[in-house]
């Protein structure tokens, strides 16, 4: 019997972060009793008057929101990061080990309608929210006290998202935190040895397998990675090796709303519900170096499994092993792409009139 990798379990090496994962595309077919989450409600009010993200809201300590029309970024109001705090270290015998970290966190609404998320909202207003993203990236790593930028998005209460009103945060702070400073090792000691980045390299091999290709424009890329833990987890990748967001060109920055369109509405149309996950832009520190090894990419990991009820744990195992998966990224990336490019909502507005 021939070794397949569709079949058989084995070991996949994830190239970004040097760590191992477990597939076992068998288990796929075992019966499941385990928990099943409750689908979050579909229908919105367009302004919601006791959220406060809607325009025209109070938030916490009485601010309140300006009628905005588009994007809208404040400071967090509960930030998990402060600017100015007294330097301070906690050293005893090596073990003990405790530093003071400063930094800042921002709030991006990304739309004054309370009802949408990002696949329903038109492309121009995508294309609003990565020009945000890049602005809070420059005005925030400009900062000295800064090395590193983290935007973020986590959508749906099954990823801990407190609002349904869309938004995502950016967390700026004084060091790059665990996983881009994984990152950052693995594609310096790959462009040392090969002048590339790793993940320009590995794009091409993708392309040419095809396999695990989602969606692909003139300038983006979206497919399943090889090493993928989370069952339906994503890379989005500009096809020039750019280090960071700011040096996307217009054309690339449009090509890159549209990825994120049409990577997201085919999430909602996988279980025809509006799809939890947790993203983020990966690109290079803002400490001031050069980093020509940082290729720019952003992260999708949603939880959820075999519906829009059940969802991928990591427990037992992933915690104190190794990640695991059953689906293989090659069968969750052809399920991805084959599914419809326009949103499901759409689809049955069309049918309804």
């Amino acid at each position: 019997m021939a070794f397949d990798l569709a079949q058989h379990p084995h070991r996949r090496f994830n190239q970004l972060t040097g760590e191992w994962l477990l597939v076992s595309p068998h288990r796929a077919l075992r019966p499941w009793q385990g928990q099943q989450e409750a689908p979050e409600a579909e229908v919105r009010p367009a302004y919601d008057p006791t959220c406060y993200l809607c325009p025209g809201n109070e938030r916490a300590g009485g601010q309140q929101n300006p009628p905005y029309t588009g994007t809208f970024v404040f400071e967090n109001d509960f930030a998990a990061l402060q600017p100015e705090v007294p330097p301070g270290a906690l050293d005893v015998e090596g073990l003990l080990r405790a530093e003071a970290e400063a930094g800042r966190c921002r709030v991006i609404c990304f739309s004054p309608r309370h009802d949408l998320t990002l696949p329903e909202m038109p492309l121009a207003e995508i294309r609003g929210v990565i020009d945000v993203w890049e602005a809070e990236y420059l005005r925030l790593g400009v900062d000295p006290r800064i090395s590193y930028v983290q935007i973020f998005e986590n959508k749906g209460s099954m990823m801990g998202c407190s609002n349904p009103h869309p938004h995502g945060q950016i967390w700026a702070q004084h060091t790059v935190p665990g996983e881009p400073a994984k990152e950052t090792e693995r594609q310096l000691a790959y462009f040392q040895q090969h002048g590339r980045t790793l993940l320009a390299d590995y794009l091409a091999v993708e392309l040419r397998e095809q396999q695990r290709i989602v969606f692909e424009n003139a300038h983006f890329v979206v497919l399943v990675p090889f090493w993928a833990v989370w069952p339906f987890e994503t890379l989005l990748l500009p096809r020039r090796a750019v280090a960071s967001i700011e040096q996307l060109d217009s054309a690339e920055k449009d090509a890159f709303a549209e990825a994120l369109q049409q990577l997201t509405i085919r999430y909602d149309n996988l279980f025809q519900m509006s799809f939890p996950y947790s993203s983020g832009l990966h690109q290079q520190p803002t400490d001031g170096q050069p980093h020509p090894e940082w290729h720019l990419h952003m992260h999708f990991y949603p939880p959820l499994l075999r519906s829009a009820t059940v969802r991928k744990f990591m427990v037992g195992y992933e915690m104190l092993g190794d990640p695991q998966r059953d689906i293989t990224p090659e069968w969750a990336a052809e399920k991805l792409r084959s599914l419809p490019a326009v949103h499901y909502k759409q689809s049955r507005a069309a049918q309804q009139a």
